[in-house]
């Protein structure tokens, strides 16, 4: 029996043109429509939240899966949490344990959802996985360069509220006067890729010649990391968790002087409007294979059940076909080995039915975690009886 390696030489030599099939309008179609299970797959095809229902899948790639995220609905608002890790799952996973507990008190404390909230409750996160790395780190001390990108959606009373720090991305789907789907970016990428991000880099480090570095094609932060916001990687945050050279990859040449990457994250509101019709939060792993708006075409263009399924087999299928294979090729790839195909990838859709916006919907409060596959009970109640005016304090 032919070893896995030997499974994906030979699906690397069959010729490309054979699954690279594109359709009389040029949008892209997958080839996952297989009986083939995708045993690293996971999904929950259609869920209802307060305004309508929500789509979730992700899938792993990495040995253990470093993407974490979460769903929480409640009868006036919904939350979207998709945690992109790196290093290790251990930012991730607190990230999903602490976030939305610390939003939840404050929002309790301060009879209000805001934008200064939101902020709050991300520097109560990173300031409590310091103080677990600071616990730690003597017994482990690669914990200090273990991070995780964020976004956080929130929905209340017809108003969304994006937090993002890192690469992860939420888009919206808009219906134009054309009765066409148009999607619109609503973060910025903290990466280092981007031009706008390097120069806000030696901005605010101009005595700094490294603090960004081209290494083997890639722009990387001190020519380590790419993404410039994050929760966790202490190392790069404060001089007490410099690693020493015995951990080459993140060693630095001489100590930081101040931080090099933050955790304040950069936040979108909006009033959703009646032409809103659906909100896609993913991790880095789905926009390195589909666009803003391949994705936006495929959730407008099938059943809302499943669909962010068919999201992400979608960007599967084109991952495998960037090494010349089919996605049930890649289907037969193991976890770990997978990472060089692609990311692990989170993709949450939420539909906005504006005619439930307002209502007293029967939605029971559940908190949906990716992946790991649990579903309980939320902590939206101490939500109710909140003031629909509070949103004036933004």
């Amino acid at each position: 029996m032919l070893s896995w390696l030997g499974r994906i030489a030979v699906a690397c030599w069959r010729p490309v043109r054979r699954y690279a099939r594109m359709n009389k309008d040029n949008i892209i179609e997958d080839d996952s429509d297989s009986t083939i299970p995708d045993t690293l797959l996971w999904c929950k095809d259609l869920q209802k939240h307060s305004y309508g229902d929500f789509s979730f899948a992700v899938v792993q790639a990495n040995e253990i899966i470093e993407d974490h995220s979460q769903v929480e609905t409640g009868r006036d608002a919904t939350f979207v949490g998709v945690y992109d890790g790196h290093g290790g799952p251990e930012a991730s996973r607190y990230i999903s344990d602490h976030l939305f507990l610390h939003l939840m008190r404050l929002v309790r404390e301060n009879g209000s959802i805001s934008e200064d909230i939101l902020r709050s409750a991300f520097c109560a996160t990173e300031d409590g996985f310091l103080t677990l790395v600071r616990r730690t780190c003597g017994i482990k001390p690669l914990i200090a360069a273990i991070g995780s990108c964020c976004i956080v959606g929130v929905i209340w009373k017809g108003t969304l509220y994006v937090a993002n720090l890192g690469d992860s991305r939420a888009v919206i789907g808009s219906l134009s006067r054309s009765n066409k789907i148009v999607a619109e970016q609503l973060t910025k990428d903290h990466n280092a890729s981007m031009e706008e991000v390097r120069q806000e880099l030696r901005s605010s480090h101009p005595d700094d010649s490294h603090i960004v570095v081209m290494k083997h094609g890639v722009w990387r932060i001190k020519g380590i990391i790419q993404v410039s916001r994050s929760i966790g990687d202490a190392y790069l945050k404060q001089p007490e968790f410099s690693l020493d050279p015995s951990f080459p990859r993140f060693h630095l040449s001489e100590p930081i002087r101040r931080p090099v990457l933050t955790a304040v994250p950069s936040i979108y509101t909006r009033i959703l409007q009646p032409n809103d019709k659906f909100l896609i939060f993913a991790s880095d792993g789905l926009w390195e294979h589909l666009t803003n708006q391949e994705a936006a075409d495929i959730v407008y263009n099938n059943p809302r059940a499943g669909v962010a399924k068919k999201v992400l087999t979608t960007a599967l299928s084109v991952a495998a076909r960037k090494r010349e294979m089919r996605y049930d090729d890649l289907k037969k790839v193991e976890k770990g080995v997978r990472r060089y195909f692609h990311d692990d990838i989170t993709v949450v859709v939420i539909f906005i039915d504006h005619e439930l916006v307002g209502k007293k919907t029967c939605v029971p409060e559940l908190s949906v975690r990716g992946f790991i596959d649990t579903v309980g009970p939320s902590n939206f109640e101490i939500l109710q009886g909140i003031d629909a005016n509070a949103r004036s304090f933004i």
